[in-house]
């Protein structure tokens, strides 16, 4: 038996990879197939199951293409519906691969469809949790994603409470949880950077399995939720329904463009995100770009900021990362790249077209700035609540892709963030709302802590 876990840092997910005497399953794979062609040809064994925990928000699936490019059936929990063939398994049914089991346990709470995969090694005994979405390391799944549902949030989390204590804790505390996802995953709020670990420790540990009610259960995994990011149920509604082949969509999107072209496209309405790390875009982008990062969590922050699917994309990156960009794009769902700037942003310098930069200081120099400046703290409002700079206000990147109505236009804003990523992601977008005056605070508030700047309470301490 092997059981592979394959995990995408930036998406904070996990997918797997498990294989008995030449028989393959794979739970929950992300939207490129590649990787799992490569593995299963390595070791010889031919995919049998597709399983799927439940319709994800966060990310597209690799379900249909991998479906369509090895016959294996792709295995969803009762309640399912799909657009495309699907074997809808019952509570418990039972699937056999090579000399092991994989039993199905519907858990509801995060979604309806929420099924969580018992796996019995070849002596018969309970060896791993595929989890998904209902137990993470640290937390479980947030229970107010059901795309359709007339269902509360509240009463999701009773079902969630139910599926935790009726099908998962009763096993052996020496089973091995897989969840679907590790820290920094928006699909819950405390999980772990550990993503693997047994369900005994989980329950000493695991605030959410040592709650002492269902009512106390229900409060402490709703209270502090955050509205999810727009292109969740989206994404939901794409793994319901299918999509374009992954393959498709590189070989359209792969199409180099000369500054004159990038510019007549941008002004049809492609809109120019520059993926270029925070110091390089900070000495000049194009204007009218939103400028992510794609050393960092890049297709979520698109998915969080570019609010349809369907928007024409225009990608400035090095030549050599155009794939990877497509690539993670299409894991959320944004599959109308229209192409990139051949040459990154030198072809547009050597074009002589216009840049904009953002005027950036140390954090030493912020106790220079004039009184009564606009500083605004674009971290979650939890960070924010922890330390923040005094004077500070809250206005955290994932709700900027619309103006704020009551900064002024012309007032001079001073942005930061916790190191420097999202400040910068923030001013390409202050200043495409039509603010002028923008300033980003270099190294967020990691940096200014070191300084003599007044901060909470919570900082100086620390």
């Amino acid at each position: 038996m092997k059981i592979k876990q394959l995990y995408t840092s930036c998406l904070a997910e996990a997918a797997y990879y498990i294989e008995s005497n030449g028989e393959a399953a794979i739970i929950d794979p992300l939207r490129e197939t590649a990787p799992y062609l490569e593995l299963l040809q390595q070791n010889g064994a031919q995919l049998k199951y597709i399983f799927e925990t439940h319709f994800h928000a966060d990310f597209v699936s690799g379900h249909v293409d991998l479906a369509h490019e090895t016959g294996a059936s792709i295995v969803y929990g009762p309640t399912a519906q799909a657009y495309f063939d699907i074997h809808v398994a019952k509570d418990e049914e039972v699937f056999i691969l090579g000399d092991i089991r994989i039993k199905l346990l519907h858990t509801p709470g995060h979604t309806m469809e929420s099924s969580s995969f018992l796996l019995f090694d070849e002596d018969g005994k309970e060896h791993a949790l595929f989890t998904g979405d209902t137990l993470f390391i640290g937390d479980v799944g947030r229970p107010d994603l059901a795309v359709k549902s007339d269902l509360s949030r509240e009463d999701l989390a009773g079902l969630l409470y139910d599926s935790l204590h009726q099908k998962i804790m009763p096993l052996s505390d020496d089973i091995v949880i897989y969840p679907g996802h590790g820290a920094g995953s928006q699909c819950g709020k405390n999980l772990s950077t550990e993503t693997v670990d047994t369900l005994g420790h989980q329950k000493q540990v695991n605030y959410a399995l040592k709650a002492p009610t269902k009512n106390a259960f229900i409060q402490q995994v709703t209270e502090g939720i955050l509205p999810p990011p727009q292109y969740f149920p989206k994404n939901a509604v794409l793994n319901k329904s299918g999509y374009e082949r992954f393959d498709v969509v590189m070989e359209r999107s792969h199409k180099g463009l000369n500054a004159e072209e990038f510019e007549a496209a941008m002004k049809q309405g492609g809109l120019v995100i520059d993926t270029r790390p925070p110091s390089e875009v900070i000495k000049g982008y194009i204007p009218g770009a939103i400028t992510i990062g794609l050393n960092g969590s890049f297709a979520v922050w698109v998915g969080t900021l570019v609010e349809q699917l369907d928007q024409p994309l225009l990608i400035v990156a090095e030549d050599q990362r155009i794939k990877e960009v497509i690539t993670r794009l299409s894991r959320v769902g944004y599959d109308q790249v229209i192409g990139y700037l051949e040459g990154g942003i030198a072809t547009w310098q050597k074009a002589d077209k216009p840049m904009v930069t953002v005027p950036t200081i140390d954090a030493n120099e912020l106790k220079q700035a004039p009184d009564g400046i606009q500083l605004l703290d674009v971290r979650r409002p939890a960070e924010f609540d922890a330390a923040h700079v005094e004077g500070a206000k809250n206005y955290p990147l994932d709700y900027l892709m619309h103006p704020p109505a009551e900064l002024d236009l012309d007032a001079t804003l001073y942005v930061y963030c916790k190191s420097g990523y999202r400040s910068v992601v923030a001013a390409s977008l202050f200043r495409k709302h039509g603010f002028k005056q923008l300033v980003n605070i270099n190294g967020g508030i990691d940096a200014i802590a070191q300084t003599e700047t007044p901060l909470t309470a919570a900082i100086c301490a620390s």
